[in-house]
């Protein structure tokens, strides 16, 4: 029903924000990593999954459509409600999340909290098989710089392609994040 929000950052919770969208106030449960990038003033741009229960609307946003189908992915297994996939997706991500479900492993799952080892095992049995779209991002760290970017009022797909750009022509950057972000400021400060 709401599957896409653009609009201004109103307010900042750890785990949710509000964006006015043509002076409508939507209230959106988020990762933290999302919040984190997120400033009051600035646009944002979120993929989001309305829930509806008896006697509840909520709105989970994603700043990529590969969490947004993962969250998909994480709800559809039995026993895992909106809120236990975004914990999953907030401790382990998208790409975490495809490898303990390729490699089987359990224990991969006991820092996220509300899942225990019998969700755990539900989530690899019904996952196993499943297509888990990993993020498009080149290296782990990768996905936050460009969250953290797109908070900084850069468009999530010109952010994206700068990223990738530098960590392919410059791989060192992959693991030195404070570097990774000067020089995307360099890159796309320059193209302003």
């Amino acid at each position: 029903m709401i599957s896409y929000l653009e609009g201004s950052v109103v307010r900042v919770a750890p785990t949710s924000l509000v964006l006015s969208v043509q002076g409508v106030g939507f209230s959106v449960a988020v990762a933290p990593a999302v919040s984190a990038a997120a400033r009051v003033g600035s646009s944002m741009a979120l993929h989001t999954k309305l829930v509806v229960k008896e006697d509840d609307l909520s709105l989970y946003g994603f700043a990529d459509e590969g969490d947004l189908g993962t969250f998909g992915l994480l709800t559809s297994v039995s026993g895992v409600g909106p809120k236990s996939a975004m914990a999953v997706l907030a401790t382990l991500g998208t790409d975490g999340l495809a490898q303990a479900v390729s490699a089987g492993d359990e224990a991969a799952f006991k820092p996220v909290p509300g899942i225990g080892p019998k969700t755990a095992r539900l989530i690899i049995v019904q996952l196993s098989g499943k297509v888990i779209v990993q993020s498009s991002a080149p290296a782990s760290g990768s996905s936050d710089m460009v969250e953290a970017l797109v908070g900084l009022g850069w468009q999530e797909a010109k952010a994206t392609q700068t990223v990738e750009t530098l960590v392919r022509d410059q791989p060192e950057l992959a693991g030195d994040s404070s570097a990774l972000l000067r020089a995307a400021l360099q890159s796309l400060g320059a193209r302003r």
